[in-house]
């Protein structure tokens, strides 16, 4: 994370430079910052909130911070403040159909990475963010189309598991039978 994101995300905090003296003596530790001031989060369950990470990645769509819970499972997507209305407009456009997700706005509470986590941290950035965010609606109008998108590649996924998991069990007892064992 560069300093103009450590700047940008300390100035959430109910005391900004309190936030940045535990990160300079820490910058591993994780902060609880308020959200609905600087930024508003969506939250996925991790499969969805992974995929659809890659997905707007992968395509180079607009992409605001995202960070992983490892330890609830969970994804969460910064966008705009006050963009709840907006986005699930857009989510509601997508599909009829679409992913849970919590939108944390006003009032909430987000346990954000500190600006250096590790690999094997609870709480860690998969896009940290450099500066500030963009706030057009385009980024909100991504995520909520790779979102629903991603929600359907995992859930086809999870179906295929399902129906298929028999054969492929069939499969590795044939395997594991060798060549002279087959009956």
């Amino acid at each position: 994370m560069t300093r103009r994101g450590i700047a940008w995300l300390s100035e959430a905090a109910e005391l900004p430079q309190r936030c940045r003296e535990v990160w300079e003596d820490d910058p591993r530790r994780p902060y609880g910052l308020p959200a609905g001031r600087r930024f508003d989060v969506v939250v996925v369950e991790q499969r969805v909130g992974v995929e659809t990470f890659a997905q707007l990645d992968r395509h180079g769509l607009p992409t605001g911070p995202v960070m992983a819970d490892w330890g609830s499972e969970a994804v969460g997507f910064f966008v705009p403040p006050r963009s709840r209305a907006r986005f699930g407009r857009m989510l509601s456009a997508e599909s009829a159909n679409a992913p849970k997700y919590r939108y944390l706005d006003d009032g909430s509470l987000v346990v954000v990475p500190g600006p250096m986590p590790l690999a094997g941290d609870r709480y860690v950035w998969l896009y940290a963010p450099t500066s500030t965010p963009d706030a057009s609606p385009a980024r909100t109008a991504a995520l909520a189309a790779m979102l629903v998108a991603s929600h359907q590649v995992v859930q086809r996924a999870e179906q295929y598991g399902k129906e298929y998991s028999h054969y492929l069990a069939d499969e590795a007892d044939h395997a594991d039978a060798g060549p002279g064992d087959a009956a």
